[in-house]
């Protein structure tokens, strides 16, 4: 009989909607019943393209027997921490003062009615094994303690409540905001993670981590050659490697090894995003094809697999198919040669090393770069160029064999936070390589948004089929802020302004802490958790505090408002002390930090809009982290500072910093000689012609 999740819009949660636990959605509902009944709580914690989520789900949560106990014992409650990142935020770190140890997914925790958490792990088996007990038997251990020995558990929550609000950033009271030598910290911190040999930080398991390496490719752009190094070994590794996929397009979401050859096969939005904007951003650093066509082959999939009808883009692709985790991406050799002729299958098997042993479970291959073009052409006797022409076209015949299979669940909710990153991510791949349809894309998703998770002036989390909800959180705007700033370099409209004004006043006024500095994870009218967070460090997504100073900071010069330069500059002062404990951990805040200490260069292009796409052309040969170009064209602002500029009969440059704003430049060259690029060309200019 169908349990209480069965009105969830979230596929994670309606994936357990049959399950014979008595699952509640988190609420008041189920928190006022364990408190009636004086019940712990089990908290389940996934999301729907989670592997082992679902090894959990089919082992116990499933079986009859597991979930008899775990109705009689507990009131259990199932969240989606895409949907509610807010919880897991909270029991996550819970996780980590309990057990010492990281969390992840499935999130198990054991709650007292009042939310406190007295036990917990991530995945549990259903029979005793890899060290870890059979969930059966936890379940009987942690109901005997809740009934034996309640005052230990009362004095640990007690303990555990005032460790998690020492979790919280505080501002040293004297402290100011930190100066360049924070910037060399967080840089000397990141490269003494790289792994020299195949790039990335650390080692297995290996997430691609692109805040961290966005700051790396500032510090590579200023002339630190050997942070361009691990940038460009990095970022080749990941193209070459198995995490991204070299049919489709688009990257998984971490290797389980060192060498990105292997992943976990969820496709997230969150991942792609920032590696679409990166990819683009080292292509220009060095013209790499191959990071040309990482970008044309991510953004073309995230059209095709991601965008869905209504114009949002969907979270994400399921890492298992018919019940086994990569079935839709692995091979048999002769699968492959069955699809190919004879030469093809040769390259092909040269150039992805199906001349080597499986690489994965049993007898399969996954697809990752073996051999160089060099040395498939030297054990073929053929040309490079045609080597490459003949895998292309192999890719494409396979790509249509594997399309036919099962093909992986995807999560279609919409959510405002990755949408944001996504609509960042295409806009700026889509002006950095002159797609106008990449740079379509983001606005397509970017009505979708204003018109179902803009509602009567507050920003929703989550919406799937008609219905949007859950408040916002600070995620939400800070990347909304940002990806607007971004499609305004793509293209000025006069609504991107003001709804980046709109949300980013939202920010200052229901997420801002006034007196230590910073913004909440949540809005001040939030329901009451058990701790309300402020979080600077970066994670898989980047932390909402960095992007939102220096969303802020540019925003703020942008038009003049020193309100969201004093908000940035507050956030930077208050969690100076926790990136000075752990510079590697705040590569976002410390980018910021670049824009707060050198403000960013607004240029201001305005006259005729058909010579406008000649400005931004010259404009967009190099990679400038630091520039905002803000091509208005004949567009009418007022009191806008910086933007506010006469209009006249050909395209004037205005090259502003902070409130200082060069005279009016008529050509490109003139322009581009103020940015410090003397020997740059070619030349534009929109003045009159003669004969």
């Amino acid at each position: 009989m169908p349990n209480l999740l069965t009105h969830e819009t979230s596929p994670y949660l309606l994936q357990h909607a049959d399950n014979p636990v008595d699952w509640y959605p988190w609420g008041e509902e189920a928190l006022a019943r364990a408190r009636r009944e004086n019940r712990p709580i089990l908290l389940s914690v996934g999301y729907s393209a989670c592997h082992w989520c679902h090894v959990m789900a089919h082992e116990s949560f499933e079986d009859p027997d597991v979930a008899a106990l775990m109705n009689r014992w507990f009131v259990n409650v199932k969240v989606d921490r895409e949907e509610r990142p807010d919880i897991d935020h909270i029991y996550q770190t819970a996780h980590q003062l309990l057990t010492r140890r990281s969390g992840g997914w499935p999130l198990t925790m054991f709650l007292d009615p009042r939310g406190r958490p007295f036990y917990g792990g991530t995945y549990f088996p259903k029979e005793a094994r890899y060290h870890l007990p059979g969930f059966a038997t936890l379940l009987e251990r942690v109901a005997r303690a809740w009934s034996e020995q309640r005052e230990d558990i009362d004095r640990q929550n007690d303990e555990l409540t005032r460790l998690l609000a020492q979790t919280v950033p505080r501002p040293d009271p004297d402290g100011a905001v930190p100066g360049p030598a924070m910037i060399q910290a967080v840089r000397d911190a990141l490269v003494a993670l790289v792994d020299e040999v195949h790039g990335g930080l650390g080692g297995a398991p290996k997430f691609p981590h692109p805040s961290e390496f966005e700051f790396l490719l500032h510090r590579a752009a200023a002339g630190d050659a050997v942070v361009g190094e691990a940038v460009r070994r990095t970022f080749t590794g990941m193209a070459e490697g198995g995490i991204f996929d070299h049919l489709a397009g688009g990257f998984c979401r971490y290797s389980t090894d060192g060498e990105w050859s292997i992943p976990h096969f969820e496709k997230m939005l969150y991942d792609n995003a920032p590696l679409l904007r990166l990819y683009a951003d080292v292509w220009l650093m060095g013209r790499d094809p191959l990071c040309a066509r990482v970008v044309e082959e991510t953004a073309g999939w995230v059209m095709r697999e991601m965008q869905t009808p209504e114009g949002g883009y969907a979270s994400s692709l399921d890492a298992d198919s018919e019940g086994h985790e990569g079935r839709f991406y692995v091979w048999d050799v002769d699968e492959i040669r069955n699809a190919l002729d004879a030469e093809a299958f040769r390259i092909v098997a040269l150039r992805f090393g199906l001349d080597r042993p499986p690489n994965f479970e049993g007898s399969h291959w996954h697809l990752r770069v073996a051999r160089s073009w060099t040395e498939v052409a030297a054990g073929t006797g053929c040309p490079e160029a045609h080597c490459a022409a003949v895998v292309d076209a192999a890719r494409s015949r396979l790509l249509a064999v594997r399309s036919a299979r099962v093909r992986p669940a995807r999560d279609d909710k919409i959510l405002t936070s990755w949408n944001a990153l996504m609509i960042e991510g295409m806009a700026h791949a889509g002006r950095v390589f002159g797609r106008p349809d990449w740079i379509a894309s983001a606005r397509r998703a970017l009505a979708f948004l204003r018109r179902s998770l803009w509602v009567d002036g507050r920003l929703l989390a989550t919406h799937k089929d008609g219905k949007s909800h859950l408040n916002a959180y600070l995620d939400d705007h800070a990347f909304l802020v940002s990806a607007l700033i971004e499609l305004m370099q793509s293209g000025f409209e006069h609504a991107d302004l003001q709804f980046a004004k709109d949300i980013a006043d939202t920010l200052l006024a229901r997420f801002e802490d006034p007196d230590a500095g910073g913004f909440w994870f949540t809005s001040h009218d939030h329901e009451t958790l058990i701790l309300r967070t402020k979080t600077g460090h970066d994670e898989a997504t980047p932390a909402g505090n960095g992007v939102a100073a220096r969303a802020l900071i540019r925003l703020g010069h942008l038009i003049g408002d020193a309100r969201y330069l004093s908000a940035a500059e507050r956030t930077l002062r208050a969690f100076a002390p926790a990136i000075t404990r752990q510079p590697a951990g705040h590569a976002g805040l410390a980018m910021a930090l670049e824009e707060w200490i050198a403000p960013p260069a607004m240029v201001v292009l305005r006259g005729p809009a058909a010579d406008l796409p000649a400005w931004t052309a010259a404009l967009g040969t190099h990679y400038r982290p630091g520039v905002v170009v803000i091509p208005l064209g004949e567009a009418v602002v007022t009191g806008e500072g910086i933007l506010d500029k006469p209009l006249d009969d050909r395209v004037n440059a205005w090259l502003c910093r902070a409130v200082t704003c060069l005279p009016p430049m008529v050509t490109s060259r003139q322009l581009l000689e103020a940015l410090g690029e003397e020997n740059a060309s070619p030349d534009v200019s929109t003045a009159p012609q003669t004969s």
